[in-house]
C-alpha cells in the first residue's frame, strides 16, 4: 500500500512538472531564424497620428544613455550598461514611422562627408574642376536628449509556501526607465518644446519543487520554473516613441506646426494624449495640496 502511494505521489509530481513546463513559454526556446523587430506597445500611436500640414526636417546628433548605470550582477563586476547605447537610431525610426518629420544624416555625418570627396573625386575624371554634388539639406529643427534614467527595483515583491517538502514561489521585479526630448530651433538656438516619458520594464519568476526522503537512503528531489523578462530596448523604443508623439501633439497645441485638417484634433491619438496629460496634472495637483494641507496641519500643532 505504502509503495503504491509513493509511486502515485511520483506521477502526479511528474504531470506537474509536466503542465508546469507547458506553461512556459517553449517556442521561445526552439532556434529561430532572423525575423523583424517586434512592434512596441506604442506603435500604433506613432502610426496614427493625424497628417501634419508639411513634413519638418530635423536633425539628431546624438541621442545617448545619460544615466551611467551598468547592468547589476551578484559578486560581478559587469562593464555592461543597463540600457541600450543605440538610442539615437531607435528614435530616427520612430521620427520616420511618425510621417510629420524627415530626420537628416548628422550621427555619421564625417563618413557621409568622405564618402562625398571620394564621389566628388572619382567624377572629376582627373580634372582640375570637382563634380558638383547636390548641397546636403539643412535641418529647420535639432532634436536633443537622452536616456535620462535607468531605476531598478521600484517594485519588488512575491509569494511563496512550503509544506511536507513541497512548495512554490513567485516573484516580481519593475524597473523604470525615463526619456527626455527636446526640440530646437536651428535659427535661434531657442529651446522650442522639451517633454518626457517613462516605461515600466516587468519581470517576473515562478518556480516549485519536491524535496522529501521516501525512505531512509532514498531521496526524491524536484524542481520546476520559469521566468520572463521585458526586454529593456524594447522599453527604451516605446519610451522613445512615446516622446515624439507627445512633441508632436504638444507642438500642435502651441502652434509651432499644424496639421492638414484641422479637425483631426479629435484624432484619438491626440485625444487620449491630452485625457492622460489632464490626469497626470490632476493627479499632481491633488498631490500637492494634500502636501501643503499636511504642512499647515504640522505648523498649527507647532
Amino acid at each position: 500500500m505504502k509503495t503504491i502511494r509513493t509511486l502515485s505521489l511520483i506521477a502526479l509530481l511528474l504531470s506537474l512538472a509536466v503542465l508546469a513546463g507547458c506553461g512556459a513559454p517553449l517556442a521561445e526556446y526552439d532556434i529561430m531564424p532572423p525575423q523583424v523587430s517586434r512592434i512596441s506597445h506604442t506603435y500604433g500611436s506613432l502610426i496614427g497620428l493625424p497628417e501634419p500640414k508639411g513634413q519638418i526636417r530635423v536633425s539628431v546628433y546624438q541621442f545617448r544613455d545619460q544615466t551611467g548605470q551598468f547592468k547589476p550582477q551578484t559578486n560581478v563586476s559587469s562593464f555592461s550598461t543597463a540600457v541600450t547605447q543605440g538610442a539615437a537610431n531607435m528614435l530616427i525610426q520612430a521620427l520616420q514611422t511618425s510621417h510629420w518629420f524627415i530626420p537628416v544624416e548628422r550621427e555619421g555625418l564625417q563618413n557621409l562627408l568622405t564618402e562625398r570627396k571620394i564621389i566628388s573625386a572619382a567624377e572629376s575624371n582627373g580634372s582640375d574642376k570637382p563634380a558638383q554634388l547636390p548641397f546636403l539639406e539643412s535641418a529647420n529643427i535639432m532634436l536633443q536628449g537622452g536616456i535620462t534614467s535607468y531605476e531598478t527595483n521600484l517594485l519588488t515583491g512575491g509569494f511563496g509556501a512550503k509544506y511536507w517538502g513541497l512548495g512554490g514561489s513567485v516573484q516580481y521585479r519593475q524597473d523604470q526607465v525615463t526619456v527626455h526630448l527636446r526640440a530646437v530651433d536651428v535659427r535661434s538656438g531657442r529651446v522650442l518644446k522639451s517633454v518626457s516619458t517613462s516605461k515600466t520594464v516587468f519581470s517576473y519568476e515562478v518556480d516549485g519543487g519536491l524535496y522529501r526522503f521516501l525512505t531512509f537512503k532514498k531521496l526524491l528531489e524536484v524542481e520546476a520554473g520559469w521566468s520572463q523578462n521585458e526586454p529593456v530596448q524594447m522599453c527604451v523604443a516605446a519610451a522613445i516613441e512615446k516622446a515624439v508623439v507627445a512633441l508632436v501633439v504638444e507642438g500642435i497645441q502651441d502652434n509651432l506646426w499644424a496639421l492638414k485638417n484641422p479637425e483631426d484634433m479629435n484624432n484619438p491619438v491626440v485625444k487620449d494624449y491630452q485625457e492622460e496629460c489632464a490626469r497626470l496634472t490632476a493627479q499632481g495637483e491633488k498631490e500637492a495640496q494634500t502636501a501643503k494641507n499636511n504642512a499647515a496641519s504640522k505648523r498649527a500643532k507647532q
